[in-house]
């Protein structure tokens, strides 16, 4: 059987028609998107002619080839977000939410276009300050009172002995035992002044055993004041998630931190958002926040605060951003490969460059 080619090209039209009406048919019937946004600077910033921010921009570059209408619904904060995608408040949500196994049973996620990590940010401390506050630690003064403890007990119990037959060093009460005390402490150190000494057996027998001990005493307390000196030091470093157990943790409630926190029990204070974070660090109301790296970075240099706070160099997870979708959204499987497509290209890469 011939087709004419004016039968082909009817069939090639209605084939392109129903193409067209294919990727629309997942618009709504208003043909208008309702996209969720909570501000989360860098990628969502609210500015006097519209919004801005790396996530607005990714989602311009997707919809030059999706051709939708669209407007934006802010929300207060991230829960009442998450709470609009759930309920299908809204068609979808281009904020930098991360993609965990908790929001994956109830919205579904399209490919990640931005790589983050969950960091944790500090208050500054000068490294004189840090030493300082070491030296005057209760582990290193407790280290030092039981020393001299032990120096005491050896300078009494020689007073005892030497204290009737070597009067003229070891005579007197109060004194005698000061004069113990001091024999005790420059006997253990191997100063040997030898001002005063034992001169009964009792006491140069209770010297002879003090001598001995000493050499072992005297390294062990070496070593656990070392130990006390630097504690404090090892203590602030946070190389797990199970180290931030020792500390003031605050973090962004309905974030993936909070997930992280609540998966490890880590007690935590729950704020709105980044910049309420920040404000409870330098107001000293906590000691670490840990929140998503790029808006800690952001809200730093923004704020000038480099002097004032800083980010571990530890991240504790990998996270990846995603646009969110109600459950079973169809319009995923027609943004999906555009977005990946878009990740692709030049444009992308320019505004990823300039965000860095």
């Amino acid at each position: 059987m011939l087709y004419t080619p004016r039968f082909l090209f009817l069939i090639l039209i209605f084939l392109i028609a129903q193409n067209g009406i294919s990727q629309n048919d997942t618009l709504p019937e208003d043909g208008k998107l309702i996209i969720g946004i909570t501000e989360t600077p860098p990628f969502v910033e609210k500015q006097p002619n519209g919004y801005s921010g790396l996530s607005i921009a990714s989602w311009k570059l997707v919809n030059e080839e999706l051709q939708a209408e669209y407007e934006f619904k802010e929300y207060e904060d991230l829960q009442s977000l998450l709470n609009a995608l759930e309920t299908g408040e809204i068609d979808l949500s281009v904020n930098p939410i991360t993609v965990t196994d908790q929001r994956m049973k109830i919205m579904d996620f399209s490919q990640p276009y931005f790589i983050s990590h969950t960091s944790v940010a500090k208050r500054q401390e000068s490294s004189l300050l840090k030493h300082l506050k070491n030296f005057f630690s209760w582990d290193f003064f407790s280290v030092v009172f039981l020393l001299l403890f032990v120096i005491f007990i050896f300078g009494f119990l020689v007073w005892l002995f030497e204290r009737r037959k070597n009067h003229e060093e070891f005579g007197g009460k109060f004194k005698g035992i000061m004069q113990g005390f001091w024999w005790s402490a420059v006997t253990m150190t191997t100063v040997g002044y030898g001002d005063k000494s034992p001169r009964t057996t009792g006491g140069r027998i209770i010297g002879l055993i003090w001598m001995f001990m000493a050499v072992i005493i005297i390294s062990s307390f070496t070593a656990g004041i070392a130990s006390s000196l630097t504690v404090s030091s090892i203590n602030d470093e946070i190389t797990g998630i199970q180290d931030l157990e020792r500390f003031d943790v605050t973090t962004v409630s309905s974030s993936s931190s909070q997930e992280l926190m609540d998966l490890y029990r880590i007690e935590t204070n729950l704020v709105k958002n980044g910049r309420a974070g920040i404000e409870a660090l330098l107001n000293k109301e906590t000691a670490l926040f840990v929140y998503d790296e790029p808006i800690l970075k952001y809200e730093i240099q923004r704020q000038n605060l480099s002097d004032d706070l800083e980010i571990l160099g530890h991240s504790l997870k990998k996270d990846y951003y995603s646009y969110a979708f109600p459950r079973d959204s169809e319009l995923l499987k027609q943004i999906n490969p555009i977005l990946v497509k878009t990740l692709k290209t030049m444009e992308w890469s320019t505004l990823i460059n300039d965000y860095n």
